[in-house]
């Protein structure tokens, strides 16, 4: 992508790496926080039973609490939206603890790949302005937090495990830029493109929330059993996709931003986080009916649909006969 030292940097991104995301209580200080017992302002049995019983579910150790010790941070389970509400977990060491504040480090390349992040949220922006603005709505800027490890959000707890996601209730998108690295080495996907492509598809939730799609979902969901679930589902990721195609077709036009070989990066991007793909990869077989962002033949189908349009019209992924 062509972007240089002159192109604008997003002012909605919030980094919070190295600043932890685990939950703090009153009362608390360095390394952990303390319980009062007994006296005035004391708690009851009951209420310490209560949190002893929610701190354990947190992965904390009441003992190391009580003895004013730093507390290990926990896994909190999280319903993301719109992708599944499985647990995820990571082995844990006291060197192993994500997000600790001091303990992360800036490398010159997260730098860079801030500087890329800021750049490609602006660009998201001064798009999808112009398309609101040409229906007479107005756009909402949707707010990048940068985090390490994990971090607290309107939709729970979110974890670097999960990938880049997008938050409905407080309308953020986040990203651990480790994940960069994880496309690398695990999907062999490569190119600032297709790091530019997952960006947009989150941001491409966000334009579903403006325009009240992701609510209609939500709700026909709930009335779903399990297999349609996953069917709507599929179909909002879909349309995801087409926005992001419909963003790239708009930046290019406006910014020249496309160099020779972007396309394709992001058409391997699309085609190896297909469910299909995952699906082999993690188990060595295809399951549709579990599928949940749609297959690597759909999802670059979708994209090459909004990137050949650029018009949001084509994305009606809820009414099209053919996925």
């Amino acid at each position: 992508m062509r972007y240089d030292e002159n192109d604008r940097e997003s002012k909605n991104v919030e980094d919070r790496r190295g600043q932890g995301g685990g939950f703090r209580f009153p009362g608390g200080g360095n390394g952990g926080f303390r319980i009062p017992i007994g006296g005035s302002g004391g708690m009851s049995i009951t209420s310490l039973l209560i949190i002893g019983a929610l701190m354990l579910f947190m992965g904390i150790n009441p003992l190391d609490v009580l003895l004013g010790g730093g507390g290990s941070g926990g896994q909190v389970n999280m319903p993301q939206l719109p992708r599944s509400e499985r647990p995820v977990t990571a082995d844990r060491t006291p060197t192993n603890i994500p997000g600790l504040p001091g303990e992360t480090r800036q490398s010159a390349s997260d730098d860079e790949n801030k500087k890329f992040v800021g750049r490609v949220l602006a660009d998201t922006e001064d798009v999808w302005r112009r398309v609101f603005a040409s229906a007479n709505l107005k756009y909402e800027d949707a707010p990048l937090v940068l985090f390490s490890g994990y971090t607290r959000t309107a939709c729970g707890a979110g974890q670097a495990q999960m990938g880049p996601f997008y938050c409905p209730l407080d309308r953020k998108v986040y990203i651990d830029l480790s994940f960069f690295d994880e496309m690398r080495r695990k999907f062999n996907i490569n190119g600032d493109f297709a790091q530019a492509y997952v960006i947009a598809h989150e941001v491409g939730h966000h334009v579903q929330t403006l325009l009240g799609i992701a609510e209609r979902v939500q709700r026909m969901k709930s009335q779903a059993d399990e297999v349609e679930a996953n069917q709507i589902q599929v179909r909002m990721e879909l349309q995801a996709d087409c926005l992001a195609g419909v963003w790239a077709n708009i930046n290019d036009q406006t910014k020249n931003r496309l160099q020779p070989g972007d396309i394709e990066e992001a058409l391997n991007a699309a085609t190896q986080i297909g469910d299909d793909m995952i699906q082999k990869k993690m188990t060595g077989r295809v399951v549709p009916d579990a599928f949940t962002h749609g297959s690597a033949e759909q999802r670059v189908r979708w994209f090459k649909t909004g990137l050949e349009a650029g018009r949001i019209q084509v994305c009606d992924t809820f009414n099209a006969s053919r996925l």
